[in-house]
């Protein structure tokens, strides 16, 4: 069963966003990043871009920890194990 979830985690993604969506990442539930849309008045501020790229990444870092932790939570009931 946990094989089954990891395997499921490859496939599951999940999106960050950050500056209103004017930068989106989409991230697999492994927290590997699959694509970064970038709205063209975005790029107009380098440094206000690059804040806002940040911000994605971890916004969707953050969303697939969640989607992994709801997934094993059903493989170890709830109980928090370091490492998964």
């Amino acid at each position: 069963q946990l094989q089954k979830i990891q395997e499921e985690l490859e496939t599951l993604t999940v999106e960050g966003t950050a500056g209103g969506g004017a930068v989106k990442v989409t991230m697999t539930g492994k927290q590997i990043v699959e694509s970064v849309v970038i709205e063209p008045e975005a790029a107009e501020e380098v440094e206000l871009l690059q804040d806002m790229v940040l911000a994605a990444v971890n916004d969707a870092a953050n969303k697939a920890q969640e989607l992994a932790a709801q997934k094993m939570a059903v493989v170890t009931g709830g109980m928090n194990i370091p490492g998964f």
